[in-house]
């Protein structure tokens, strides 16, 4: 960047990175929504996936944890009770387990994450290390992926509805309630970093951090079809699904 962006035109910079590098994109979420995966193949992906929702509230309380705006806080302190719930209403972590539940994996299999993909771990740890070691702009920054998501949840539970006969509404619990969460978080965190970056070398870094979590997640992603679509090299110790031709 040359100059300094107006406000309108950083968030169209933002919605362009989501438009060519946002995981809706990759192969391996093609396959699961038009019902070409198998159960196996399914189960590694909500298994895997369960590491990134129970580390979203240590990502979150970290954030809290060095930010001297009260306002700030207090916003964010909503994402922690939308992950984690409170004493009358379950969280979206315990919404996941419904899902990884319903597909068969065992509880104690799933919540140790002893049987998580290698290439899953170093992506989700090194984004928790990035809001942890990062300015605040970029930390905030770094949520604006859902910006996008609410649109993947409803191709998700349109798709996953439609073309497996195991998945029901109660199984995917946890996308029926997050795409409003979704929305008031990214127009929060949109209007704070539009606000806040105030030179373009700010506004260059909040472009850069977007391009870097959607790199994670499209990590994430290639590590589960290398695994188990192709050439379905599943590394030693992780989930190995009964269907699986080893």
């Amino acid at each position: 960047m040359t100059g300094r962006l107006t406000p309108e035109a950083l968030e169209a910079r933002l919605r362009e990175v989501g438009a060519q590098r946002y995981h809706n994109l990759h192969p391996f979420h093609r396959l699961l929504h038009s019902g070409k995966c198998s159960k196996g193949q399914v189960q590694a992906w909500a298994l895997n996936r369960y590491y990134y929702q129970a580390m979203i509230p240590l990502k979150d309380g970290s954030l809290i944890g060095r930010c001297d705006d009260p306002a700030l806080r207090r916003e964010w302190r909503k994402r922690l009770e939308d992950h984690d719930g409170d004493d009358t209403h379950p969280g979206g972590i315990e919404r996941w387990l419904k899902l990884t539940d319903g597909l068969g994996l065992d509880r104690d299999d799933v919540v140790s994450t002893r049987l998580l993909l290698p290439a899953t771990r170093f992506a989700v740890q090194a984004y928790v290390h990035f809001v942890r070691e990062r300015s605040l702009l970029e930390a905030v920054a770094s949520c604006l992926t859902e910006m996008f998501s609410p649109q993947i949840i409803s191709e998700r539970m349109a798709g996953m509805l439609a073309n497996y006969d195991y998945i029901t509404p109660a199984t995917l619990a946890y996308f029926q309630k997050r795409p409003p969460q979704a929305q008031r978080d990214a127009t929060f965190a949109l209007d704070w970093v539009t606000r806040h970056a105030r030179t373009a070398e700010q506004q260059q870094a909040v472009i850069d951090t977007l391009a870097f979590k959607c790199d994670v997640l499209w990590c994430m992603l290639d590590a589960l079809h290398h695994a188990y679509v192709s050439p379905r090299l599943i590394p030693p110790g992780a989930f190995v699904p009964a269907d699986s031709d080893g």
